[in-house]
């Protein structure tokens, strides 16, 4: 077997921009064929590629929290007035509200274009949401904020131990909960309640105490020194860099202003922005256990996600009818579309299969229960 093809798991930022990109993809269109391809691309390298750890299995919660979005956004639809333009398939008569909220109805003729509309416009935000669940489910929390930059590593400590407090909550109650169950007690309600909740908090208060310990005993939160003039110059590099960012924002959201104004001054505040991370990052003196490499693998993944959202975006520019198809026609799907979900698909099969958790052999198993 290939070396880049042995069972490892893929660098987490690799995922995340896969995933950003099917993401910005769904944001770029209405069409519900294309909107449900992105859908199943996710849904197959989410089956194909995920792990046995606790977060891979969150990808579920997404999809039914997608389901929810659409069934809200078409309720919207039918409570707040799904208008009287097109096809009426329930004529349900219309609440008169007052004067100071004009402009909103209740109930009214329900016609097909305003569900449509609203299921449109609802499995749009579901996708999006489905892709990112796709992400969560794919790549490691921990690895990925690993690989936070060095500027930005108090926030990445303090996501670390937010991070950790859920599994420790679990594992704690597991370990009380099992160590009651050989104990006799107070068998009511409340005796039950007070004597399971007082020893998981002082469980899990006590492994929070002992991580923020380790990690001190370990230097982290501590700071490299720097001089004066490096941190004003590092201040004045980072809010010139986030000035640049939102005027180039706002030139190219609005088409009225000057262009010099739209992707030059955007791309002048990241390069600032940029300089000022790496300027901040220099007072961090810290080195990296095992630091996850990027290899062929990764940087296919990444390419899969970018050439799709550009797709889109050619998609939404050439073939707007395609991209955001009338509601009184059926949608179509076109080449440039099929070719997208393709790239994405490929890409997220293009990864490394995932290490397989060690199982010791049958006829050790049963040695190795007794002696644990």
């Amino acid at each position: 077997m290939s070396p880049t093809r042995l069972p490892r798991d893929l660098h987490p930022v690799a995922w995340w921009v896969w995933a950003i990109g099917l993401a910005a993809a769904a944001s770029l269109t209405t069409n519900p064929l294309v909107l449900l391809l992105l859908v199943a691309v996710a849904s197959v390298v989410v089956m194909a590629r995920r792990s046995d750890q606790p977060w891979a299995a969150s990808f579920r919660i997404y999809v039914w929290l997608g389901v929810v979005i659409v069934g809200v956004r078409l309720a919207f639809r039918v409570v707040f007035g799904a208008g009287d333009v097109g096809t009426v398939l329930v004529p349900l008569p219309a609440v008169p509200l007052p004067h100071w909220v004009a402009g909103i109805t209740l109930l009214g003729p329900i016609t097909r274009e305003a569900l449509l509309a609203g299921l449109y416009d609802g499995l749009r935000l579901a996708t999006i949401v489905i892709c990112i669940g796709a992400a969560n489910a794919l790549a490691n929390p921990k690895r990925l904020l690993r690989s936070v930059p060095p500027a930005l590593y108090e926030i990445g400590t303090a996501l670390v131990v937010a991070v950790t407090v859920l599994p420790q909550f679990a594992d704690s109650v597991r370990r009380v909960r099992a160590a009651q169950s050989l104990r006799a007690g107070d068998t009511g309600r409340i005796g039950r309640l007070r004597r399971f909740l007082v020893p998981v908090l002082e469980d899990a208060l006590e492994r929070s105490l002992a991580l923020a310990a380790g990690m001190d005993a370990r230097g982290y939160g501590r700071a490299g020194n720097l001089g004066r003039t490096a941190r004003r110059t590092t201040g004045a590099l980072m809010l010139t860099g986030l000035v640049g960012i939102c005027v180039g924002t706002y030139a190219v959201l609005d088409q009225t202003a000057p262009r010099w104004l739209a992707l030059p001054m955007l791309a002048l505040g990241a390069a600032t922005a940029t300089a000022g991370l790496l300027s901040a990052g220099r007072r961090v003196e810290r080195t990296r256990y095992r630091p996850d490499h990027w290899r062929l693998p990764e940087l296919v993944v990444v390419a899969s996600g970018v050439a799709v959202a550009a797709l889109a975006w050619w998609v939404g520019g050439h073939q707007i009818a395609l991209a955001y198809p009338d509601l009184a026609t059926v949608p179509r799907v076109g080449g440039a579309s099929l070719l997208g979900a393709a790239i994405g698909l490929l890409g997220g099969l293009a990864s490394p299969p995932v290490a397989a958790p060690y199982r010791p052999a049958p006829e050790l198993r049963g040695h190795v229960e007794a002696a644990a």
